[in-house]
């Protein structure tokens, strides 16, 4: 098992995927790590490269699955990660943000209590898309004062969307 995922807690185990086209090959990739590194992971799919698929009929249902607590955290992947952002967004209670660097694969969790990463398949190779995701995945939120503050006037604008 990974250094950084061989801490994670049981709770934490179960991790959901999702990818258009654009980032198939690399949620495969990431599914045969996760898997090999001894998480259970449930794939929203696609299952197979179709050029003509669209990014959120896969990761809705992820978002949904981390907002309800039926997957601890998600990892979506599209050509550029950034329409798998704005869809995972759209799903009240996630907190998804494109990540193509170290820093805020962490930090996101930290600070912000991020619970699903966005990835650019078309963007990032497959060893850094693994250290982020293990970075993300072993990042637990801090609980500050000014961290939950912040996060209750997101919450709160989320109850106010129409």
């Amino acid at each position: 098992m990974s250094d950084h995922l061989a801490i994670l807690p049981m709770t934490l185990k179960l991790i959901g995927l999702a990818a258009d086209h654009g980032g198939y090959e690399l949620k495969e990739y990431l599914v045969g790590k996760l898997r090999e590194a001894g998480l259970e992971v449930i794939d929203f799919g696609d299952r197979q490269p179709k050029q003509d698929d669209d990014y959120p009929d896969f990761v809705v249902p992820l978002a949904r699955a981390v907002a309800s607590g039926d997957v601890r955290r998600g990892v979506a992947i599209c050509g550029s990660g950034v329409g798998a952002s704005v869809a995972a967004n759209k799903v009240a209670g996630v907190r998804a943000c494109l990540i193509h660097e170290n820093f805020s694969a962490h930090q996101g969790v930290e600070d912000d209590d991020l619970n699903l990463i966005c990835l650019g398949g078309l963007v990032v190779g497959h060893a850094l898309a693994w250290e982020l995701v293990q970075t993300f995945l072993a990042a637990r939120f801090s609980g500050a004062e000014r961290h939950c503050r912040r996060l209750a006037k997101v919450a709160d604008l989320e109850s106010k969307a129409p």
